[in-house]
């Protein structure tokens, strides 16, 4: 007989056990379940709810059971649904009729709430730990390319001189835009909910600030309905979670491409590359391939939960059963992404020569000349146009900018003098811009430094 089976005169079908049951998945949960049941009966027993000693008992077979889950000695039964009814059910096998006394006061509608926000705020924070390891990662790449000039493109195509450290500083800021994205789902799932009941609360004097205080939440929910119904910590997270792996996919395309024979700007280290089985010269970006094609099965499980709440009226809905093994496989698929990610970073090979070569190709110093002869006086349209017509002209001749002489460039436009040359270099071009957030390695280098400080604190 099932624990809430009093008013039922006949057993569930074995086909509704099977589908009903979440403990194939929510077993996950019992650390967060055992450990928040722990805080309830500690309350029950200090409210004198329930006999002191029976909550004394009642923590003392949680803390076995915890004990015995932790060390793989338990064997969850599918029969008792879910985990919350699983822990009910050996607690009361242990301890005896004092295990029966645990449910007062809660439902399983706040209890999973409870748990699954103790589980949210675990992954954000683990999910912060990663991100910072990225970060630093990507800041030590940076620190030592700071004059390692690369092309900037836009619409795939060259379009300006920039360095490495620039494009590597590029993704910092993403990624710390992802901590705080974290840190925010972190304080939406730090709030007790327990004392929501199933949705109008209860009649027992609970101490709800105390349940928070023991299992350390900021503070408790406001309404029993939003409590048992809320499942806006858990899109926040995976919201959080898609945008992160957006970025990882972005970093992980720029890689594939940087790594092709067309691009050849990195060398990816063997032990992050696969091969082929049957052309043996191949060398493979798997890893970077796989970030970015798991990227949308982190979508998926955002665009999923969305779908399964947008009709729910209030309050709990079985619907919402639905919640758990989205987020446990985002949380896990964002967890093995960034790992993976920032190991194969670590070991990636940056060609310096090949960059920079690719950087003087393709008029990157266009913008620049147009500057040039803006300092000299005329017009930014005119001098636009001017420099357009010098492309042209090189492209007919098979000619860069600075092949040309200056009885040439004089032919476009007499302010060009000799001190342009030294103007349109790739080194100019990017030690020129100056201003906050812009190229020079002394710009960037105080970038680096902004970051670890926003990392330190």
């Amino acid at each position: 007989m099932k624990l809430w089976g009093g008013r039922f005169g006949k057993a569930t079908d074995g086909l509704v056990d099977d589908f009903h049951s979440s403990i194939s998945f929510d077993q996950r949960l019992y650390e967060q379940d055992i450990t928040g049941s722990i805080a309830h009966a500690t309350m029950l027993g200090e409210q004198g709810i329930i006999p002191a000693e029976d909550a004394e008992k009642i923590v003392e077979g949680l803390k076995g059971i915890l004990e015995d889950a932790r060390a793989g000695r338990i064997e969850w039964m599918v029969d008792a649904e879910d985990i919350h009814m699983n822990v009910e059910t050996l607690l009361t096998q242990r301890i005896g009729e004092a295990g029966k006394r645990l449910h007062t006061g809660r439902s399983r509608n706040d209890q999973v709430a409870l748990d699954t926000r103790m589980y949210a705020k675990a992954a954000c924070r683990e999910t912060e730990v990663m991100l910072e390891d990225l970060l630093n990662a990507l800041l030590d790449i940076a620190g030592k390319n700071l004059h390692t000039i690369m092309p900037g493109y836009t619409h795939m195509q060259k379009a300006q001189p920039i360095t490495l450290a620039h494009h590597l500083m590029a993704y910092v800021q993403m990624f710390l835009r992802d901590r705080n994205r974290f840190r925010q789902a972190y304080r939406a799932a730090d709030v007790m909910v327990l004392g929501s009941g199933a949705l109008a609360g209860t009649t027992y004097p609970l101490n709800r600030e105390r349940v928070a205080e023991l299992l350390g939440f900021a503070e408790i929910s406001e309404n029993s309905l939003d409590g048992v119904s809320d499942r806006d910590y858990m899109l926040d997270y995976l919201s959080a979670a898609s945008i992160c792996m957006m970025h990882l996919s972005r970093f992980c395309e720029e890689l594939i491409l940087w790594n092709t024979n067309e691009f050849r700007f990195v060398e990816m280290d063997d032990g992050f590359a696969t091969g082929s089985s049957i052309m043996p010269q191949k060398k493979n970006p798997d890893v970077a391939e796989l970030i970015r094609g798991k990227t949308g099965r982190v979508y998926g499980h955002l665009m999923g939960l969305l779908t399964v709440m947008k009709g729910l009226p209030l309050a709990y809905n079985k619907d919402m059963q639905e919640d758990k093994e989205a987020f446990f496989d985002a949380r896990d698929t964002l967890v093995k992404g960034l790992t993976v990610f920032t190991a194969m970073l670590r070991t990636v090979t940056f060609r310096r020569d090949v960059m920079e070569r690719g950087a003087s190709g393709g008029f990157t110093n266009a913008t620049d000349c147009a500057d040039y002869l803006v300092k000299k006086g005329v017009a930014f349209r005119d001098a636009h146009k001017v420099v357009g017509e010098l492309v042209a002209h090189c492209l007919n001749e098979d000619k860069a900018l600075l092949d040309l002489s200056l009885e040439e460039l004089k032919q476009f436009h007499p302010a060009f003098e000799q001190d342009v040359f030294d103007d349109l270099s790739m080194k100019a071009c990017v030690e020129k811009r100056r201003i906050p957030g812009a190229p020079a390695p002394e710009m960037v280098e105080r970038a680096i430094a902004r970051a670890r400080e926003e990392l330190e604190r």
